[in-house]
């Protein structure tokens, strides 16, 4: 039975794109100032970008910020933080990613803004009740005199979701929500005026040209009435219920898991119902994409229909591990349930909050996700392992109908930086768990550009943010250049073929006769035949047009991709 990710009746850009995340603190220091990735930075790397065969560029957040979560505590929604640069800057590259022929999507961050946001400030200098506050989640104390929280949240960061802010006579006053960091104060989207102040954040850009948004916690914003008690199960994830912001996802369930009253709230989709209208208003085929960690895939599904949002990450598929029966079924449901709505299925293996895939595939030891892995890991993986799998397991994924994300650095096989030192570490979780959990430092570390200079051509200061690695000579991009058989040019032949083949717009007819270890498709021209076992595995008839590791006489190797024509 064909199975196909894409609405038939639609061909825009965003069905079948390849998207390359940038992460900008670690991509390229084009100022040379600080050791920090800039938009100039940026720009001037475009380029390969472009080489390397992506369609479209996404950026985490670049906004006027005090950095205390990365960028996503944002002070000033409509104007750029010094460290990247200024608005000349960003309007610079934005022009040089539409004259490179790419498409240009930007973070946005609706959930919380910065304690240091200037809303945030009149909340805090307003009285209890006033206009001022309610933009924002104040709540009265609980217990006798206030002094207990208003309830049993827990931050995705550690330790309680509430602070206490002082009056100005010096007494305590009321308790302000943060699913995250203290920093980050969650916004009131019950209020009319915030959601009128992001109908103007989205023109703002809108009018400079970008071409979608991809939206952080776009499955939180609404709260369940009267902010009720909530426990998570035992064997959650650490954002609670079985599947949160920062899951532990076990399986693909068949019924909906348990719904933390601050996630998945039905009133978000009437927030994305808007926002669709805005982007229709300038036309051409804007996009917004969803980061919500929302399961069954059925329920994602929501986020993507006709009338709202046209992607949502896939991490049902991010989350599924390096195994042929457990593939095939989230590939199955993903195809299913996003078409169900007209929507495209995306597909996902690495991003600026995961252990990147070239490590995660090989790990031992249970790792739920946004604990990250360092020094004191049990399980670590075993580097070539990791590194086999992970381009197997992309191998699979660009064959797939729909849209991909590519997180910077995956092209050169990037591993996990497993050894940062405790002090280097920048991630809230890493403070707010008192070091229990590593968080993402690892997966952020900047990437290697120039083998043979210093901070492999990232910066000209030779003092990165975090330090890098004294091993990454070999993965630097230009190590990796014209050499048969690297990461690198696996990659460039795998989006070339993809483009070539149109497998983004294809449809995939499911092959049998091979063991469970296997998962076997044809897309359009192609098959496609990934062992995710140990067992080798004889191949069918046919021209080889690309495979992920070299392979035997007729035999596919384990922990191998290949692609076959016809």
């Amino acid at each position: 039975m064909a199975q196909s990710s894409s609405d038939q009746r639609g061909t825009e850009w965003w069905r079948s794109a390849v998207i390359y995340q940038i992460y900008p603190r670690s991509f390229s220091d084009g100022m040379g100032q600080d050791g920090l990735g800039d938009l100039v930075g940026i720009t001037e790397r475009l380029p390969a970008l472009v080489d390397l065969g992506v369609d479209a560029v996404w950026l985490s957040p670049f906004y006027t910020s005090p950095q205390k979560d990365a960028g996503y505590d944002v002070a000033d929604y409509c104007d750029v933080d010094p460290i990247f640069g200024t608005l000349a800057d960003f309007e610079a590259m934005q022009r040089k990613v539409h004259e490179l022929g790419l498409k240009l999507i930007v973070d946005l961050v609706p959930n919380h803004t910065s304690d240091q946001h200037a809303w945030f400030g009149a909340a805090l200098a307003a009285p209890e009740g006033s206009a001022e506050r309610d933009r924002y989640m104040f709540r009265d104390g609980s217990g006798p005199h206030g002094d207990l929280p208003p309830n049993n949240w827990q931050s995705v960061f550690g330790g309680a979701a509430w602070t206490r802010v002082t009056r100005p006579d010096g007494t305590p006053g009321q308790w302000y929500l943060h699913l995250f960091d203290t920093s980050q104060p969650d916004l009131n989207w019950q209020n009319s005026w915030v959601r009128e102040q992001f109908r103007d954040i989205l023109r703002f850009w809108l009018d400079r040209g970008v071409d979608g948004f991809r939206v952080d916690v776009a499955h939180g914003l609404i709260k369940a009435e009267g902010l009720p008690d909530y426990t998570p199960p035992a064997d959650a994830g650490s954002m609670g219920g079985t599947l949160g912001l920062e899951p532990e996802i076990e399986g693909h369930a068949e019924v909906d898991p348990p719904t933390p009253p601050y996630w998945a709230q039905e009133g978000v989709h009437e927030i994305y119902r808007d926002w669709h209208r805005v982007l229709e208003e300038y036309g051409g085929d804007r996009v917004l994409c969803a980061e919500a960690w929302v399961e069954p895939l059925a329920k994602l599904a929501n986020w993507v229909r006709p009338d709202e949002m046209q992607q949502a990450f896939n991490f049902s598929y991010l989350e599924t591990a390096w195994n042929g029966p457990a593939l095939r079924s989230v590939i199955a449901d993903s195809l299913t349930a996003f078409s169900s709505v007209g929507a495209p299925s995306s597909w996902v293996l690495s991003n600026h909050d995961v252990v990147r895939h070239a490590s995660r595939l090989a790990l031992t030891e249970d790792n739920p996700q946004g604990h990250g892995i360092g020094p004191k890991t049990l399980g670590k993986p075993v580097r070539a392992l990791g590194l086999r799998r992970a381009r197997a397991a992309t191998a699979l994924m660009l064959a797939l109908p729909g849209s991909a994300y590519i997180y910077q650095g995956e092209e050169l096989g990037l591993p996990e930086d497993v050894d940062l030192p405790d002090d280097a570490r920048q991630d809230p979780t890493w403070f707010r768990t008192n070091g229990t959990r590593y968080g993402r430092d690892g997966c952020r570390v900047p990437i290697p550009w120039e083998a043979a200079k210093p901070d492999y051509g990232f910066s000209h200061v030779q003092r990165s943010w975090l330090p890098q690695p004294t091993d990454w000579g070999p993965y630097a991009r230009d190590s990796q250049e014209g050499l048969d058989g690297s990461t690198l040019e696996l990659y460039r032949s795998l989006l070339s073929a993809r483009a070539a083949n149109g497998l983004g717009l294809g449809e995939i007819e499911w092959l049998d006769g091979y063991p469970d270890d296997v998962v076997a498709f044809r897309n359009g021209a192609v098959t496609v035949i990934a062992n995710t076992g140990e067992a080798v595995v004889p191949l069918p008839a046919g021209e080889v047009m690309l495979s992920s590791e070299p392979l035997g006489v007729g035999a596919l190797p384990g922990d191998t991709t290949v692609w076959l024509r016809g």
